[in-house]
């Protein structure tokens, strides 16, 4: 007797002291924790909250105090996780006459949003861990259920999109991502000011319709003020940026132009070594993509000395690989005058090289001679390097979702990592 006397009073104390921490990191005006209790199974927690006496229920339509109607039958609104116990707050809601909107509606509890079963404290804390583990690893180091974190995901990014500030946007750089097989690509399109570098939109596809959807959220007055576009040569892009932003300067995207060439030179290495691989020749181009690819000063020192065994060849791959070579130091010019002569005389070299991969892409930046040496113009301050740095933590976002399949999920991981978006208030950081 004396036993079951000595666990009931520590029960109780373990009850009060719950409450005590509680009243110190989740409390709330009109409300108390009235007593706590383990559920027959002591592997859950629960918590009875009552409303204060003679305080005012808030109508949820325009969150003002309004008479009481009746009461609803308990409910349960699960709260952060507790030495290893579930957590639920009870409280049966209150409706309410409100006058203002002639209605009878569920009163607002500050702890809870609208019908989800999650308390706010709780989702901002999924939420939180869900930017550094996956969403499935959240889901099963906190014992719950992928649903619910991507519904704590999905309340915390939409309260940091509706009150994020777009007030000032001097410069802004668009791109592509592959997030599934048949070519299915998304539009993202970051903010990437001097000191301030973030994901602003995600559009689904990258045609002029979906690059479109990018200015009418942000408006014809914030759009007025970007000074700096940087994109690719995707063709719907360059449309929509001369349509939307014709005032702005835009800088096409140099680590694109020299991918494109380094798929040009391995078209030329592949084409060659096939054909001389069928005319019995000496097979001196196996294994030699990486040698032709990688910029000289990550080569080891055993393949410099094959690359330039290689470079003695009379070849037309290596006639395109120190074409390519040449292209590089158009990036080390400051004036637009003297970057412009460079890459006009090195585009009648290649159009005279007929190493047809090359002269099409001679072709192409002649085309886009003047958005290339905005570059120099903008003084050489902002790239794509930036966005390709921004695309690759996408990338790494999009390999932790666990194969998300929709363009939902896709876009709400992809907002919370990289949005930077601003949190709800909450009455304590839980860690």
């Amino acid at each position: 007797m004396r036993f079951i006397v000595e666990v009931f009073v520590e029960v109780r104390f373990f009850a009060m002291e719950l409450i005590t921490i509680l009243n110190r990191c989740h409390r709330f005006r009109g409300f108390v924790y009235h007593h706590a209790r383990f559920t027959a199974d002591h592997k859950t927690i629960e918590i009875s909250v009552r409303p204060r006496r003679r305080s005012a229920a808030i109508c949820s339509s325009c969150h003002q105090p309004a008479p009481g109607y009746d009461r609803l039958p308990e409910r349960r609104f699960e709260f952060i996780p507790f030495w290893g116990f579930l957590v639920f707050l009870l409280y049966s809601m209150r409706r309410v006459d409100c006058r203002r909107c002639q209605a009878i509606v569920v009163e607002e509890v500050p702890w809870g949003d609208g019908k989800r079963t999650l308390t706010r404290a709780y989702m901002l804390f999924l939420a939180r861990w869900a930017r550094r583990l996956s969403w499935k690893e959240t889901a099963a180091a906190f014992r719950t259920s992928w649903e619910k974190v991507f519904d704590a995901v999905e309340h915390v990014v939409t309260f940091g999109l509706q009150h994020r500030v777009l007030d000032q946007i001097d410069a802004i750089g668009v791109d592509e991502i592959q997030y599934a097989k048949g070519h299915k690509y998304l539009t993202l399109v970051y903010q990437i000011d001097p000191g301030v570098t973030r994901l602003l939109w995600v559009g689904r596809e990258r045609t002029i319709e979906s690059f479109r959807g990018f200015f009418t959220v942000i408006g014809d007055q914030i759009t007025s003020k970007i000074v700096f576009v940087c994109s690719d040569m995707w063709e719907p892009y360059l449309k929509v940026i001369h349509e939307k932003c014709a005032e702005a300067i835009h800088i096409l995207d140099r680590f694109h132009i020299v991918a494109k060439m380094n798929k040009a030179l391995d078209e030329v290495r592949s084409a060659e070594s096939s054909r001389m691989r069928s005319e019995g020749q000496s097979p001196v181009l196996k294994k030699s993509r990486w040698l032709l690819l990688k910029r000289e000063e990550n080569l080891k020192d055993e393949q410099r000395f094959r690359l330039r065994d290689l470079l003695r060849y009379n070849l037309k791959t290596v006639r395109a690989y120190l074409l390519k070579e040449v292209f590089q130091q158009l990036w080390d010019y400051n004036s637009p005058i003297w970057a412009g002569k460079f890459l006009d005389e090195w585009c009648r070299q290649v159009m005279r090289s007929r190493i047809e991969p090359l002269k099409k892409i001679a072709r192409s930046l002649r085309v886009h001679r003047e958005l290339i040496l905005n570059y120099f113009r903008a003084q050489k301050l902002l790239s794509s390097g930036v966005v390709e740095g921004l695309n690759n933590k996408a990338k790494v976002t999009m390999r932790k979702s666990y194969g998300f399949r929709t363009f939902r999920c896709l876009e709400l991981a992809l907002y919370h990592s990289l949005g930077k978006l601003p949190e709800p208030e909450s009455t304590h950081d839980f860690f």
